[in-house]
């Protein structure tokens, strides 16, 4: 992947944080720093599945449904919506609601009622593999969301399977709800559990767009399901937002939005 496709990428997602500002803003809701940490892999999954001419029919769940307003960002940029759909996110009348929903076209689960995107995931990988189909499915979710049991349940359901077209990866920015993973629920050591049960693990810098891209575009040869453990920054992006779980449940003011719209603007300078 040469240098000047990896910068455009980046580009390209700092233009869909300042959208996601913008309709989050105008809605008067939240999630923005959710937003913000998982914005960079969900892009750069995108954009090599449309590389690779296979986005179409792709298979990909967004558990962590709270950061909605970058799948719904992500799913216009690629002509799923329209500009005008996005634009209604969170407004009355609208399907784009403040979760991910499966009414908006290219959203196959609604989610956001953490825990339930891995066993679907899990069971549309099995249905995909009876049928000899070379598909992978892919389910982003939080580090909070696994606190969740069935998250649990559906990782040994995964490798009992061997369901290796199976691809979970975990927005680990270290904050959730109210505190910090480690405060709430200590899920570390994380990778030695997945290995423990049976996961090709990776661990990568979440917003690194070359290392992301290449993650999706190598074809690992195992007979495990894989997890990609991301290590991401809550409210990437904008230095006020950053690290700061106020960003979870928060509207900006007038003030802050432009602060905000002003330094992301900067850094496409």
């Amino acid at each position: 992947m040469n240098k000047v496709k990896i910068l455009n990428i980046k580009k390209e997602s700092y233009k869909l944080r300042l959208t996601i500002l913008r309709i989050i803003y105008d809605a008067s809701s939240s999630h923005l720093g959710s937003c913000y940490s998982v914005i960079d892999a969900l892009f750069t999954l995108y954009k090599f599945l449309k590389d690779k001419k296979i986005l179409k029919n792709s298979k990909i769940i967004l558990s962590k449904g709270h950061a909605a307003a970058a799948f719904y960002t992500v799913l216009q940029y690629f002509k799923f919506i329209s500009k005008n759909e996005l634009n209604s996110f969170y407004k009355d009348g609208s399907k784009l609601m403040g979760h991910a929903s499966h009414y908006v076209n290219g959203v196959i689960l609604s989610t956001g009622s953490l825990g339930h995107g891995p066993g679907v995931g899990c069971g549309i990988a099995y249905a995909l593999k009876k049928q000899k189909k070379k598909d992978d499915v892919y389910v982003f979710i939080s580090d909070g969301e696994c606190n969740e049991g069935s998250v649990w349940e559906a990782l040994l359901f995964a490798s009992h399977h061997k369901l290796n077209n199976l691809k979970i990866i975990i927005d680990y920015n270290k904050l959730q709800s109210i505190y910090s993973t480690k405060k709430t629920l200590n899920i570390e050591p994380i990778k030695k559990k997945l290995d423990a049960f049976g996961f090709k693990v990776t661990e990568l810098d979440g917003h690194d767009i070359k290392k992301l891209y290449n993650y999706f575009d190598k074809k690992i040869k195992t007979n495990k399901p894989q997890i990609l453990i991301l290590h991401t920054v809550k409210g990437k992006g904008v230095s006020f937002m950053e690290n700061n779980n106020l960003w979870h449940y928060r509207t900006p003011n007038s003030k802050e939005f432009q602060m905000a719209k002003n330094e992301l603007e900067n850094k496409l300078r």
